[in-house]
């Protein structure tokens, strides 16, 4: 039993032999913004934003209309004249020709139109700053995942370390019993301990495996082959804290989104107002109309072509209240987007305080389990020494050999953890797309 196991687990390591792509973070960014759905579709939304903010959307440009008809007549006419004479007409023809080009522009609306122009730019911009917020949180995304991978990658390794030298310790107790220098309990106790060794092993590669395909997924599958990532990890340890709280409050993402609100609800105010002023359009009109007559009529035939062209005001004296009832609720939607800023601001700085505080704890318990590395390791190689000249037992062996896999195991989850902390304090402070990754 122990045999396949062992067997099984370096048939597997050796798959992981092979040379891999090796995908570096900022390689995960760039597939992330190119092929991630989520930003394709944020994206896409910003495009149908943009062409809101173009002059074929803002009224400000005149319609020109085109009309053309034609009527066809056929009738029996019986006509009586003021001397008493009649006459009749059976299968009359007459047909009408008509065509015409019509202009409408507004010359002045209440400046409505300059108003909800500069709205849809707010809007575009608006729309920019929540894909930006699809951007970060993507990104936020991407790295929580790229960093599991990172720390299961390493915890592969230690666990393939862990599991050789529970193999050499089999070996050496089966030679020791072999020789009567120990019990059959000291090999029962290394095979027990080496198919522990190998489960943890065999469950840490499949849960790389899956994170992996989650990271693909992420950046839109487009690595075919298996891969690895980088493990190293570059702290931005220069960071001061007063420097980012002062440009999260100036360039936090979700701010940035209250500001843009409060602009577009006083536009909104100030749009509900123009209701309040006349409208003034221009009309121009040419066309060419012909007429072919029955024989009952005095004309036989007629051609009219023109140019009209005139002013119209029009002025809502009193619309039953309606355009007083869209301002008060607009500025009632001005004071509910302040207060959403105040709210946004307190939240701000406690999340910011709180993220800052994460981040220091974690990185310096990464330094303590940095520490604790050197000591395990200390310990574990003392205790191999001793084992191997018989001065320790077997379980004695086994406690330096787990205390050591427990600090690897924790010192990886707390460097990046530490890593990703940080870069959740880059992303309250607006400073997230601003770094080399």
């Amino acid at each position: 039993m122990n045999i396949k196991i062992i067997t099984f687990c370096c048939f597997i390591g050796l798959g992981t032999c092979y040379a891999q792509q090796t995908l570096s973070p900022d390689d995960a960014v760039n597939y992330v913004l190119d092929n991630n759905y989520g930003i394709k579709i944020a994206n896409k939304n910003l495009e149908v934003s943009e062409n809101n903010t173009t002059i074929y959307n803002t009224g400000f440009l005149p319609t020109v209309t085109g009309n053309a008809g034609a009527t066809y007549n056929l009738d029996n006419n019986e006509s009586e004249f003021s001397d008493g004479s009649t006459t009749s007409l059976n299968g009359a023809e007459s047909s009408r020709y008509n065509a015409s080009l019509d202009v409408n522009y507004t010359l002045f609306d209440g400046l409505g139109r300059k108003y909800n122009y500069k709205r849809l730019k707010e809007q575009y911009q608006l729309s920019a700053l929540q894909a930006r917020e699809t951007i970060e949180n993507t990104i936020i995304e991407l790295f929580s995942i790229y960093y599991n991978v990172a720390q299961l990658s390493e915890n592969v390794t230690t666990f393939q370390q862990t599991l050789s030298i529970s193999q050499d310790r089999l070996v050496r107790s089966e030679y020791q019993f072999e020789y009567g220098q120990n019990t059959k309990l000291e090999v029962l106790n290394a095979e027990v301990d080496i198919n522990n060794d190998s489960i943890n092993w065999i469950n840490t590669n499949q849960q790389l495996s899956n994170t992996k395909r989650d990271l693909n997924f992420v950046m839109g599958n487009q690595l075919v082959d298996d891969f690895n990532v980088k493990t190293e990890i570059n702290f931005l340890l220069e960071i001061n804290k007063a420097d980012l709280l002062q440009k999260a409050k100036s360039r936090n993402v979700a701010l940035l989104q209250a500001d843009k609100s409060i602009q577009i609800s006083e536009l909104d105010i100030k749009t509900g107002k123009s209701s309040y002023l006349p409208t003034l359009g221009l009309v121009g009109s040419y066309g060419w109309s012909k007429n072919n007559n029955n024989a009952a009529s005095f004309l036989a035939g007629s051609t009219n072509t023109g140019l009209s062209a005139g002013l119209n005001l029009s002025w809502n004296i009193f619309d039953g209240g309606s355009t007083l009832t869209t301002v008060k609720n607009a500025e009632i939607a001005l004071e509910n987007q302040e207060l959403q800023k105040e709210q946004i601001l307190l939240s701000l700085d406690r999340d910011f305080n709180n993220a800052w505080d994460d981040y220091q704890n974690k990185l310096t318990i990464f330094r303590v389990q940095e520490n604790n590395i050197i000591t395990a390791k200390n310990n574990f190689d003392r205790s191999q020494e001793k084992f191997k000249i018989g001065q320790v037992n077997s379980i004695e062996f086994r406690q330096a050999q787990l205390n050591l896999l427990n600090a690897e195991l924790s010192r990886n989850q707390a460097k990046y953890q530490a890593k990703l902390s940080e870069l959740q304090v880059l992303q309250l402070s607006g400073q997230l797309l601003n770094i080399a990754y």
